[in-house]
C-alpha cells in the first residue's frame, strides 16, 4: 500500500477466531462507504472480505485463534484495494485451490467456491502463497459511486 501519497488507508489485525469475520466485513464496509458505493458493490466487497478472512482462519490456522490476520485497504481515487493476509499454512497446490469446487476441508462442508467468488466480484483478484509462510490476498474494485448515477 501506497501510505502517504493522497490515498487513504486502514490496517486492521485481529485473532483468527470465527467470530472476528463479522467484525473485520463490517469494517472494511464501513471505511469504503466514503466512495458512497452502491448497495451491490457493497455487498460483493463484504461477501469478498468475509471468503478471504474465512480462509485464513479455517485454511491457515486450522482454526488456531493464535493466528493473526491482517486486513489492508486502500482507497485511491475510486480503486478500493484490499489485502488480507495470514502467516499460517501456505498453500501447496494454489492452481489446484483456485479450481471451482475444490476444498481441502469437504469435512467441514466447504464449497471450494471462496476463490472463484472472490475472483468474480471483484476487477482484479491474485493470490500468493507459500507453504509453511502464509497466504496473501489481494484485491481491486473501482467503485461507481451513486453519486455518479445521479448526476
Amino acid at each position: 500500500m501506497n501510505e502517504g501519497t493522497g490515498a487513504n488507508f486502514m490496517n486492521l489485525q485481529f485473532a483468527a477466531k470465527s467470530e472476528n469475520e463479522s467484525f473485520a466485513r463490517v469494517t472494511v464496509a464501513a471505511f469504503i462507504s466514503q466512495l458512497d458505493p452502491t448497495m451491490d458493490e457493497l455487498s460483493d466487497l463484504k461477501t469478498v472480505v468475509s471468503e478471504a478472512v474465512t480462509n485464513s482462519i479455517i485454511h491457515g490456522y486450522n482454526n488456531n485463534p493464535e493466528g493473526v490476520v491482517t486486513i489492508q485497504a486502500e482507497i485511491r481515487d475510486d480503486m478500493i484495494t484490499i489485502i488480507v493476509e495470514d502467516r499460517g499454512e501456505g498453500i501447496e497446490d494454489l492452481e489446484l485451490a483456485k479450481q471451482p469446487l475444490y476444498t481441502s476441508k469437504p469435512e467441514l462442508e466447504r464449497s471450494g467456491m471462496g476463490f472463484t467468488i472472490m475472483e468474480n466480484f471483484m476487477d482484479e483478484f491474485e493470490v500468493s502463497s507459500e507453504p509453511g509462510r502464509g497466504t496473501s490476498i489481494k484485491m481491486k474494485k473501482r467503485i461507481e459511486s451513486k453519486k455518479a448515477l445521479y448526476n
